[in-house]
């Protein structure tokens, strides 16, 4: 039997999406290996990138049911707890010149 999964990429100026069809069996790691024969782009992180199934984390050793999206991300700029952090920490400052 073959399975159907569609494997996910995106950047901020473009989304990729492809279609691939598999053995029953085959992992998350096979998923994503016949999307990169399929897909021709070297940018893609394929063998790095932390992985999920319809944003659920998972590993390449996860077996992805029929139908199931494979997303491929990519890494944060920066981390957004550390951002916001960041961004009430100059509030603050700003709050404390303006009442000054």
């Amino acid at each position: 039997m073959i399975k159907r999964c569609v494997v996910a990429y995106a950047t901020r100026d473009a989304q990729w999406l492809w279609p691939v069809e598999v053995p029953q069996d085959a992992n998350v790691a096979a998923v994503i290996g016949a999307a990169r024969l399929v897909a021709n782009r070297d940018e893609v992180p394929w063998e790095s990138a932390a992985l999920g199934i319809f944003g659920q984390p998972c590993q390449r050793t996860d077996v992805p049911a029929d139908g199931d999206r494979i997303e491929i991300y990519r890494p944060l700029a920066a981390d957004p707890k550390a951002r916001r952090r960041q961004q009430v920490e100059n509030q603050r400052r700003a709050q404390r010149r303006a009442g000054r």
